[in-house]
């Protein structure tokens, strides 16, 4: 296989969109799906976007709308649903299930500095001004079942996934999950779709603005027929088979480029093990397709470890200086020699030195540059999109301050997305 340099790669791949028919690179006059039967013009005759009231439905009919020019200069596409998080789970379940609210709650009232002024107020202003500024992933209906499903079963056994949304797991296939008896309820088979859904749809927004980042996501435990750790249907690995150019040449999705090569970037403190395993056994989908590099505790869960494209094991207690240079180097090489189209960035925080299933040493300030590099080299240097999901991260005693340490995530991205005007690139 012939690889081109970095350089001449990212201007490579941006002559490869910039020449795709019908394409422009910037954010204008999308058409996007109405929840609404409401008029949406402007008193000048043009149409604008009102996030609060439409809903982007990453279906094969859909294209993804334009970005508010107010509203979304403050911060990248942010994809979220309220249902990711639901009343009446166990307290004591050591999975914090209520942690993806929190984390929107701290995007949307935490001050934060944007670096924009805002006229006649110097006060900072939390990064997400309004619950109705995130997207929306496709709501787990009826109406969109069929649709829903198709994604799913494209890498994952049919099988398996009929009986979660049935809610038929067995004892010992629920136990392996760790939901036990609440792996049947409607409200986690509910949300576990929403949360797959959400990552294809973040996926989807990266290829037309260049960053995105979901308020979820990073079930890699679980592989193409069974679920574990905690996680059960694989977002990333639907995301990757959503948006790979099928082999028969018909999408699900509207991209704006082909999508051939798509790099999984892990930088949860456990292995990617399911992952790579669905990397392993699905070759018809994935061989030379998808590529994955993870970096983990190497004494930690899972046993034994699987083989991903790029596996870096580090020792306990590792601190930010020599993380942060193993991280970048490792990336960079990764990015070099697989020259993907599309990058899929697990950046979960269960690397804090404070994380009760984490065994590193990596302070907040170590997460936060973390983050900053890998999105900045990959989605800036190497113009190559980059859709971001959480992850992992446990602290059932604070929860509030494991959703601070997850919004590192969403504030790097959107620093980003503010010092590069990435909106003004868009392709849609």
């Amino acid at each position: 296989m012939a690889y081109v340099s970095t350089c001449s790669r990212a201007n490579a791949l941006q002559m490869q969109r910039l020449l795709r028919p019908g394409r422009h690179c910037y954010a204008k006059s999308a058409l996007y799906t109405s929840t609404s039967t409401g008029s949406n013009t402007s008193s000048d005759g043009t149409d604008t976007f009102d996030q609060a009231r439409f809903q982007l439905f990453a279906g094969s009919a859909s294209r993804v709308p334009s970005l508010d020019p107010v509203k979304n200069h403050r911060h990248c596409p942010l994809v979220y649903h309220e249902d990711y998080s639901f009343d009446g789970w166990p307290p004591e379940h050591s999975f914090p299930m209520d942690k993806f609210e929190r984390l929107a709650h701290v995007l949307l009232n935490t001050p934060t500095a944007t670096g924009i002024e805002e006229e006649d107020n110097e006060d900072k202003q939390p990064l997400v001004l309004d619950s109705q500024h995130f997207f929306r992933p496709l709501d787990y209906s009826s109406r969109n079942l069929p649709l829903l499903k198709n994604w799913l079963s494209g890498p994952l056994d049919k099988d398996f996934v009929q009986r979660f949304l049935e809610a038929q797991l067995s004892t010992e296939e629920a136990r392996q999950i760790g939901f036990r008896e609440q792996a049947h309820q409607p409200k986690l088979i509910r949300r576990t779709v929403l949360e797959v859904a959400g990552t294809v749809l973040t996926a989807q927004l990266a290829c037309h603005y260049g960053i995105a980042a979901h308020l979820a996501g990073g079930t890699h435990h679980a592989d193409h027929q069974k679920g574990a750790g905690y996680t059960i249907l694989n977002d990333l690995i639907v995301a990757a088979s959503c948006c790979l150019t099928p082999t028969d040449a018909s999408s699900s999705l509207e991209l704006p480029f082909p999508i051939d090569r798509v790099l999984v970037i892990d930088a949860d403190v456990h292995q990617g093990d399911g992952t790579a395993r669905c990397m392993q056994a699905l070759p018809h989908l994935f061989h030379n397709r998808l590529f994955t590099l993870s970096l983990h505790c190497a004494s930690n869960y899972p046993h034994p470890k699987a083989h991903s494209t790029y596996d870096v094991p580090l020792p306990d207690g590792m601190t930010d200086q020599e993380y942060l240079e193993t991280l970048k180097r490792t990336v960079t090489k990764a990015v070099d020699e697989v020259q993907p189209d599309l990058i899929l960035y697990d950046a979960g925080v269960d690397i804090y030195k404070g994380d009760r299933l984490g065994r590193l040493d990596v302070s907040l300030e170590g997460i936060r540059q973390r983050d900053r590099f890998v999105v900045e080299y990959c989605a800036v240097q190497m113009e190559i999109p980059v859709a971001a999901v959480i992850g992992g991260g446990y602290d059932k005693n604070n929860v509030t301050a494991l959703a601070q340490r997850h919004a590192i995530l969403h504030e790097e991205c959107s620093r980003v997305w503010r010092d590069h005007q990435l909106w003004n690139k868009a392709l849609v």
